[in-house]
């Protein structure tokens, strides 16, 4: 088994899940004995300031607040950018990772940037291959710095599946409810 750690799932045409439907997916961990992750593109409509304001010193004020998938979504999960590697609980690709525990205030002045997210996306073991293997449900692309801060989060679906190209380029310009074409 290849792990998938770094990696965007983007989800397929055929992945209907409403937890998952034209969702951008950076898998932080993969392993024999599962994998974990969080949605890249979905802001809801609260700040962290509001929602979980102890980590709202992590991020700008006005910065949302993102569903980051199903499992346990009352719990927050930070991901963010580090300039020492060491402060890290997990590492996904480059310099981004995500903190675990309680955050010190050292360590969160070391950060680049931060993103708060409400819940995360999990898979037992062996879930998330068979997962890979049904025609048209996750699309794999490798993660760019960019990608989990990104600027335009609703955009993200479409813009990693135009960077892929061919016939995933087509794929972004797919309308949400396929009866409007």
């Amino acid at each position: 088994m290849e792990s998938l750690r770094g990696q965007l799932l983007v989800a397929g045409p055929a992945l209907l899940d409403p937890n998952f439907a034209r969702s951008v997916v950076l898998i932080g961990d993969h392993d024999e004995e599962g994998a974990l992750g969080v949605i890249l593109n979905r802001p809801l409509p609260v700040t962290v300031h509001d929602a979980a304001p102890p980590l709202a010193g992590l991020v700008s004020v006005d910065d949302a607040l993102f569903q980051g998938g199903p499992v346990q979504p009352q719990a927050a999960v930070v991901l963010a950018e580090f300039e020492r590697l060491e402060d890290a609980g997990m590492i996904a690709f480059d310099s981004i990772g995500f903190l675990m525990g309680e955050v010190e205030q050292d360590v969160s002045a070391r950060l680049r940037r931060a993103r708060v997210f409400a819940g995360y996306a999990g898979w037992g073991p062996g879930q998330l291959e068979a997962e890979l293997e049904e025609e048209g449900g996750w699309i794999v692309e490798p993660a760019l710095p960019s990608d989990p801060f990104s600027d335009e989060p609703e955009s993200l679906w479409s813009s990693v599946l135009r960077r892929k190209g061919g016939q995933y380029g087509l794929l972004a310009t797919m309308p949400v409810d396929p009866s409007m074409n």
